[in-house]
């Protein structure tokens, strides 16, 4: 089967370097003092009652095609915060998920809550290009980074004020990780080179994660029934997107899972 994973890093570098070349990363650290302060993405999962809830807007995906190709990102994020999301999620790469940047700048100015860029970053021109955004977090994909570029992006995220959710699928990805003493570890319930998805990925993992560490688990989740498993195995937080996007009520979607009555 085709490595998905594989094909978005190739083509995400050649966006990387065509980027360079319209806008050097002078000019982007020049722009970050005009972004407006960061917003405590942790602060908030960690206040959260019951499970934290990263509400992600996305209109396309490799794995489910077209979702929700015409929705408006400041509609999706005013109910998003409505209905008691406590951070947001926003993809930003254009390609494969149909999303922007743009789309970041929309959201962190028409709520008020923490806005997480999702993407495939690869490089330190895509943090300072986040931070430049707005963006109160980003998210660094650990099958995607060596140790070294890891830690090197690790680090910078934090020196400009963000959070980073360090998120794995592999296993053997973890070690590596939780070297970092990270703040946030996302694990990934879809295998990024196959698609296939599984709550049991986080499951599993769960009990591999220090107490100090907040899980949040990523992808496939639909129901209260999952929330409450994930809850139950040490997970603090949860992304969805695809289930909210795809949802005919959005609002009542993110009561269902979060155990809120309709009028709370």
């Amino acid at each position: 089967m085709t490595d998905v994973l594989e094909n978005i890093v190739a083509h995400k570098r050649h966006e990387i370097a065509a980027a360079k070349q319209c806008r050097s990363e002078a000019e982007l650290k020049s722009r970050m003092a005009d972004a407006p302060p960061v917003r405590d993405f942790t602060g908030s999962l960690q206040d959260a009652s019951g499970m934290g809830l990263i509400a992600e807007f996305k209109k396309a995906s490799p794995s489910a095609g077209i979702i929700r190709a015409e929705a408006d990102p400041l509609s999706v994020a005013t109910i998003y915060e409505q209905h008691g999301a406590h951070c947001m999620s926003v993809l930003t790469d254009e390609h494969f998920f149909g999303g922007s940047l743009d789309d970041l700048i929309a959201v962190r100015n028409a709520v008020s809550l923490p806005v997480l860029r999702k993407d495939f970053l690869l490089d330190t021109y895509q943090v300072y290009e986040a931070r430049a955004a707005g963006a109160d977090a980003i998210l660094l994909i650990a099958e995607c980074l060596d140790d070294c570029r890891l830690r090197e992006l690790f680090f910078l995220t934090y020196e400009l004020g963000m959070d980073a959710l360090i998120e794995i699928y592999d296993p053997e990805n973890l070690d590596r990780v939780l070297r970092l003493s990270p703040e946030l570890l996302g694990i990934n319930n879809r295998n990024l080179k196959t698609m296939v998805t599984s709550l049991d990925h986080t499951t599993g993992l769960a009990g591999r994660i220090p107490s100090e560490t907040l899980l949040i688990s990523e992808s496939g989740i639909k129901t209260r029934d999952d929330v409450l498993r994930l809850q139950h195995a040490g997970a603090r937080g949860i992304l969805v997107g695809e289930t909210l996007m795809k949802s005919s009520d959005i609002g009542a979607k993110i009561d269902e899972l979060l155990g809120h009555s309709p009028s709370s």
